[in-house]
């Protein structure tokens, strides 16, 4: 579909009240489809200043190229839904997107690309109170953590009492850890290995009061074959995160199909690599990723 971003822009100016009202008549829907399986598009990597895809540094700094992406890979058969940020959800509900759609917020994007206080990821999205007014389906927490920096024990304290918060609402929780650590220029790299994940898992486990309403978000191991090693560390339900796969797209689509089949993994989480593909075709890598489940 075509976004008409001055239609969008007078509504936000005549008419703000037309996106409580949009999500207030929202037709929802199960958290899990028919078959137990979740597709997701993730689209929450701008309110963290991270725009670039590939060699493209400023790739998603268009929002009306955005938005039509977004509205296409939401209108394939078998896209359960989509996770964004208040600005993003708010346009997409005044475009009618998101009805019979499950809706994630995104709830700590403080710790922006490249900062120094990247790791010191505050609360600055969705809070629980936001995500049940709307009526929206679930939230998102990221969960970086660096032994070698403080800010990384106020992120976990402030994860921790958002899990609590989500389960007082009986709102489920998607939390995605990372041990990460520095390089010696400085940018945050995340661990990959299969101990590293294991232990980002096991943390993100024990959270808060309840884990009743948390879901783990996880990446692929460096090596894919580490997986059900790496799974077994934890009971709760997962999903797949797609993070950037260059263009090797057909090598993560065979990571994706692999670690799927294990009894934790219920979908895929799933942002840039589908709505910015090497070859342009978002429709293509949509149903390619839909057909992996």
């Amino acid at each position: 579909m075509r976004v008409d971003i001055a239609e969008l822009v007078r509504l936000r100016a005549e008419h703000p009240e037309a996106i409580a009202e949009a999500a207030a008549r929202r037709p929802r829907r199960p958290l899990l489809n028919d078959n137990g399986r979740l597709m997701i598009v993730a689209a929450d990597h701008p309110a963290r200043g991270a725009l670039g895809v590939g060699g493209n540094r400023m790739a998603m700094a268009n929002r009306g190229d955005l938005l039509e992406r977004l509205c296409l890979a939401l209108s394939r058969p078998g896209v359960d839904g989509v996770l964004a940020t208040a600005d993003i959800l708010d346009d997409l509900l005044l475009l009618g997107a998101l009805d019979g759609k499950v809706v994630l917020g995104s709830m700590n994007r403080g710790g922006l690309q490249g900062a120094s206080f990247e790791l010191d990821d505050r609360f600055t999205g969705h809070r629980p109170e936001d995500i049940e007014r709307l009526g929206f389906d679930a939230g998102k927490l990221l969960l970086r953590i660096d032994y070698d920096d403080p800010g990384s024990l106020t992120t976990m304290e402030s994860t921790a009492r958002a899990i609590d918060d989500m389960a007082a609402r009986k709102l489920p929780v998607f939390v995605e850890p990372f041990i990460s650590g520095r390089t010696t220029e400085g940018k945050v790299r995340n661990d990959l290995s299969a101990e590293a994940v294991s232990k980002s898992i096991a943390i993100a486990s024990g959270l808060g009061g309840s884990s009743a309403y948390t879901w783990l978000k996880v990446p692929v191991t460096d090596n894919p074959d580490d997986m059900g090693e790496v799974m077994a560390t934890s009971t709760l339900p997962a999903v797949l995160l797609g993070g950037e796969v260059g263009d090797d797209q057909d090598g993560a689509y065979e990571k994706w199909r692999g670690a799927l089949q294990l009894p934790t993994v219920r979908g895929l989480v799933v942002g840039r690599s589908l709505l910015y593909p090497a070859d342009g075709d978002v429709a293509a890598a949509v149903d390619t990723a839909v057909g992996l489940l």
